[in-house]
Formats: C-alpha cells, structure tokens, sequence
C-alpha cells in the first residue's frame, strides 16, 4: 500500500509539472500571436528581468522593425545584442554591439556596446594553438574602448582582459616558434625564434627560446654542406656569446657549453 502511495504520489507531481509546463508554454504562445505590440514589449521587458533570454529574444525579433526608428529602438536593438550573447552566438552578438555602437551613439548603452562588441571577440578567442585573429581583434577593441572611455567603470576588468590576451599571443608565438625545431627545420626556426623573441622581449619563455635559438643555429650548421659551415657555425657562436652574456647561470649551460666546444672545434679545423 506504501509503495502504491507513493507512485500515486509522484504521478501527482508530474502530471502538476506538465500543467505548469504547458500552462507557461500556452501563455507565450498567446504573447507570440498577440497583435499588441505594447503588449509584447512590456512582456519581452517582463522575461528580460527574468533572464529568459530565449523568450526575450524571440519578442524583440518580432519587435525590431515595429519600433524601429522610435525611442525604443536603441533599448529594443541592445537587449537584442545582449540576448545573442548570452546564448552564446558571440560572433551575432558582436555584428549586433557594432552595429549598435555605429548606430546610437549617444545613447544610454553605448558605452556598454562598445564593451560589449571587444567582450565577443574575447569570449571568441580560441586556445593558443589556433589562429588568433579574434585574439588581435578583441585587444584592438579594448584598446579603442579605453581610449574612447578612459574613466570607465570596465577599466580594472578591461587591463586584466588585455594581460590575457597578450599572454595567449606570446604562447602562439612561443609554440608556433617550437613547431619548426621540433620537426627539424632549423632555419625556419631561427627566424620564428627570432621573430618571438622581438615580438615579446619579456616572455616567460625568453632563456628557453634564446637556447633554442643557439641550438638551432648549431644544428643547422652541423648539418650544413661545406660551404656554408663556416658561416654557420659562426652564427651559432654568436648565439652562444648572446645566451650566455644574458643566462650565465642558466640550466641550459651544461648543453650550451658542449654546443661551444664543438662549435671552436670545427671552426678551427676549418681555418
């Protein structure tokens, strides 16, 4: 009989919870197909408080072109872009921010679009390993919105977003710099190490990438045809002075001191 209870029990609250469902369902149906677009709008406002942004959305799509060109349209367009963003559709929501941004210039939130439009190309900034167009776009971004609004509210967050995404560009740098030593094509990872090291002198990785340079260089002389040893393993040597002026200490020294000698022993035999 206990058990019988219970089923019962539980058959109750299901079926209240598809009455709910269908209840709540049946009466955005009715919101959707009501020709009162005052009536939408206060509802659209209505599941934007309640973060319901599939709802929301889908009555300020209907809304968009109604009240387009009134003083609700700049409200209409940004809950429409904050919407799309907080579905995750960040490219959307970021074509939305621009266009908003170009749009209403002295609205409310514009300010927020234009944090919100660099915001996508961050949320949109793919591991290091990937391209990092997105990456360059959103630091452009934020660059121009703090010139734009030096006292902003954002800024703290914004300079801690900025550290990151220079941080992931150094790390492209630095991988796409390793990828070519680590398949063995040492002259194009001379001038990708090179390049890293330029591009971002104070990298985590400097002491590592000033020793691959060193070892790539050795590597390519090493296996270099006659002609071009000498010059070869003279860049490699240079390389050695640079590396060991910078890191005398370094834990690389033991291996940088054998390259050395090898490299003072074939430039002799070569005089």
């Amino acid at each position: 009989m206990k058990i019988q209870g219970l089923f019962k029990f539980e058959r109750i609250v299901l079926l209240s919870f598809i009455i709910v469902l269908l209840s709540s369902c049946s009466g955005f149906e009715k919101v959707l197909k009501s020709k009162d677009y005052e009536y939408k709008y206060k509802m659209a406002l209505e599941y934007y408080k309640k973060k319901d942004h599939y709802r929301y959305v889908t009555l300020l799509e209907q809304l968009q072109s109604v009240y387009k060109g009134t003083f609700r349209a700049d409200t209409i367009d940004f809950y429409l872009a904050q919407g799309y963003y907080h579905q995750g559709d960040y490219l959307l929501a970021g074509h939305q921010f621009d266009m908003f941004r170009k749009n209403y210039q002295r609205s409310v939130f514009t300010e927020e679009a234009e944090f919100m439009y660099a915001y996508c190309y961050y949320m949109s900034s793919p591991r290091p390993e990937l391209d990092q167009s997105n990456t360059l776009a959103a630091i452009e971004a934020f660059t121009e919105f703090i010139n734009r609004y030096p006292n902003t509210s954002h800024k703290a967050e914004v300079n801690k977003i900025m550290v990151e995404l220079r941080d992931k560009l150094v790390e492209k740098s630095y991988l796409s710099a390793m990828l070519y030593y680590k398949i063995g094509d040492y002259k194009a990872a001379i001038v990708a190490i090179r390049n890293s090291i330029r591009d971002y002198p104070e990298s985590k990785h400097r002491e590592e990438l000033m020793f691959h340079l060193l070892k790539a260089s050795y590597l390519l002389a090493d296996n270099s045809i006659e002609s071009k040893r000498r010059e070869r393993f003279q860049n490699a040597l240079d390389e050695y002075y640079s590396f060991i002026s910078e890191y005398p200490s370094s834990k690389y020294s033991s291996e940088a001191k054998k390259m050395y000698d090898a490299t003072m022993k074939v430039l002799q035999n070569l005089n």
